[in-house]
């Protein structure tokens, strides 16, 4: 799985890190597809909260349910039942289901997801504040976590939200800086 680390400057909001992402995403003619379970739309409010986004945001799934996740983002009903939801490799599957998902004339060049335990109570035996996030390009799908958030429910879902398109941010930069 990929690292638990990322880039981050220590004072930046939530519309830092989505504003990068948008910019990095236009300078690389790329496009995101999302699909949420935990932060259930916080995602993509906060990509679409940034002026200009349309070219780069191709749409999102909020997942909530299993049999969505199977049924939509095609993750493998399998996987699902040996490891529960919050586990990398369903991340992964999300990440690449909504890149494909929202792929309607031409490809969607990145897929992200988030799945996780905001609270307050455990699931599948993991605690709350375990979250995985997935990414998907061509080629490459990658899950980062475990990470263990602390807090409330808010808290959790705020946290996983910022490191999600942190990841994403530090995964289209490479991209854009191997071009260069």
């Amino acid at each position: 799985m990929g690292s638990s680390k990322c880039i981050k400057r220590s004072s930046e909001s939530l519309h830092d890190i989505a504003g990068d992402v948008v910019r990095l995403l236009k300078q690389a003619q790329e496009t995101v597809g999302v699909a949420e379970s935990l932060t259930g739309g916080s995602i993509m409010a906060a990509l679409t909260s940034i002026e200009g986004a349309s070219p780069v945001i191709r749409g999102g799934i909020v997942s909530y349910l299993t049999g969505l996740k199977v049924s939509t983002l095609k993750v493998d009903r399998d996987l699902i039942s040996r490891h529960g939801v919050v586990h990398g490799e369903v991340a992964q599957q999300m990440a690449a289901g909504a890149r494909k998902a929202t792929a309607l004339d031409t490809p969607t060049t990145w897929g992200l997801s988030s799945t996780g335990i905001a609270g307050p109570d455990p699931q599948d035996g993991k605690a709350p504040g375990t979250v995985f996030i997935g990414i998907s390009t061509e080629g490459k799908d990658r899950a980062f976590g475990p990470y263990q958030f602390s807090g409330g429910r808010d808290d959790v879902r705020q946290a996983t939200v910022m490191e999600a398109l942190s990841q994403l941010r530090n995964s289209v930069a490479e991209g854009v800086n191997a071009d260069d």
